[in-house]
């Protein structure tokens, strides 16, 4: 189902929204969206766009393309849309879709999560959900290039 799909048919439905870059899938990765999931009936994941990730990460990123992570995240189990957003935060994109459950990994704290204005504001929750310790794409990236 296309996200307008999700977006129109959402009666009765909890949707689950998180973001991130997302480049190179790690199982960190799966058990957090896995995690997401359990939140809710429906996960929606904001993935950064090429540009955005580029002036995030520094301009050797992002290694995937974004229909490259676009297309991974959208063929996992847990992940039921996947949207592109081309700005540094996905503050326009939780604005567009109002989430009932908003979702970040476990480094951020709640009241610091971006859309956590948007979504208390009409009765949803912030979560912040722990990580699976010893997984980083920067890492992944620094062991592939041997600075590790």
């Amino acid at each position: 189902m296309s996200l307008n799909e999700i977006l129109e048919n959402r009666e009765g439905k909890t949707i689950v929204f998180t973001n991130g870059c997302f480049d190179i899938l790690h199982k960190g990765h799966i058990s957090y969206l896995n995690d997401a999931k359990d939140q809710g009936d429906i996960l929606i994941v904001g993935v950064n766009s090429d540009s955005s990730v580029k002036r995030l990460k520094g301009e050797d990123r992002p290694v995937n393309k974004e229909l490259d992570r676009q297309f991974m995240l959208e063929n996992l189990k847990a992940v039921d849309a996947v949207a592109i957003f081309e700005e540094d935060t996905p503050y326009n994109l939780i604005n567009s879709i109002q989430p009932d459950i908003l979702v970040k990994g476990g480094d951020w704290k709640v009241e610091d999560i971006v859309g956590h204005d948007i979504v208390t504001a009409k009765g949803g929750i912030v979560k912040s959900l722990r990580f699976e310790n010893g997984y980083s794409t920067t890492d992944l990236i620094n062991k592939v290039q041997g600075r590790s």
